[in-house]
């Protein structure tokens, strides 16, 4: 287990790169600019103070029609309030600069919305609208400091394929910054499937969907998998997913890292077995993938544990 910084003891050795993990988090905007801008500018000061480097991710929400972002965990039918891709834009500015301003590490943000119903939303306009957003944000952000990236938490959990599909075409057709899948492999199988697409998955998806999403759609596409079930489920779903890629001449996945969520678990009840602290995630899905000599993974990858926003207390 990870320890926080604020439990070590003189005693106790100092964390390796590879044993420090990231936070993401789950961002609620306010529509105001001010206040975008230091909900965004706290964030990424706390997490320049800890300065742990590997990929994270800022989840913005859900697309709505009219441009406008439903905020994390709601549903169309909430009435929280949305806001407009200016004050996630100021939000993003916010947190560039209070990483920059608090810390001196580089570091890799990716700006990501998910897959819940959007309102109509249509799929290849919302990939490409993200695109110029996270474009516009890397325009402002230091180059030598922090690169920006996009984020699709894509989760069959949530609807069909074509949406993501569409949505990642979208993007990769309006930028050549990386995109992070932060999704899911809802109901995919754990093993190996005889069907030629891999096996199925929930809501029609296939597990060559869920690698073309996260992996096949173009080589600046990186998986960034959650790992969220302590008894590896998910670790063993994703390595079928690489052993399917690499076995049907598409490549295994392109690993970037590990998602965990036990410190929004922490925050929040409701997480029955899915509260993986950040260093099992690395070591389910780690010993999962090399399991099979086609995806293999020859260097220590990150791990961003995801939290909601509360006092300040989100970083290891």
């Amino acid at each position: 287990m990870v320890l926080a910084a604020s439990t070590l003891t003189a005693s106790d050795p100092p964390a390796t790169e590879s044993e420090r993990h990231t936070v993401s988090h789950y961002m609620v905007v306010p529509a105001d600019r001010a206040g975008a801008e230091r909900v965004g500018y706290d964030t990424g000061c706390r997490d320049g103070r800890a300065g742990a480097a590997g990929p994270r991710a800022l989840f913005f929400g859900a697309q709505e029609a009219g441009g406008r972002i439903r905020p994390p965990g709601t549903t169309t039918a909430s009435p929280a309030a949305r806001v407009g891709t200016d004050a996630v834009d100021r939000a993003a500015a916010g947190w560039v600069r209070g990483w920059t301003t608090c810390g001196s590490a580089r570091g890799t943000v990716a700006l990501a919305v998910n897959n819940k119903p959007g309102d109509g939303v249509d799929a290849g306009e919302a990939g490409r609208a993200w695109a110029a957003l996270v474009e516009r944000v890397a325009a402002v952000a230091p180059a030598d400091r922090v690169v920006v990236a996009g984020g699709m938490d894509g989760e069959p959990g949530w609807g069909g394929p074509a949406w993501v599909r569409g949505w990642v075409a979208g993007y990769l057709d309006g930028t050549r910054r990386t995109l992070y899948a932060a999704g899911s492999a809802d109901g995919c199988p754990p093993t190996d499937s005889p069907a030629g697409n891999g096996g199925g998955c929930l809501n029609g998806w296939t597990v060559a969907d869920v690698h073309h999403v996260s992996t096949g759609a173009a080589p600046t596409v990186l998986a960034l998998p959650q790992i969220y079930r302590t008894d590896g489920v998910q670790a063993r779903q994703w390595a079928w997913i690489s052993r399917w890629g690499a076995r049907s001449g598409r490549g295994p996945l392109r690993v970037a890292g590990a998602l965990s969520q036990q410190r929004a678990c922490q925050q929040r009840s409701g997480c029955a077995r899915t509260d993986n602290p950040p260093s099992a995630a690395r070591t389910q899905l780690t010993e999962a993938l090399n399991g099979d000599p086609g995806t293999r993974v020859e260097t220590p990858f990150g791990v961003t544990d995801v939290a909601w926003p509360d006092d300040g207390t989100d970083n290891p």
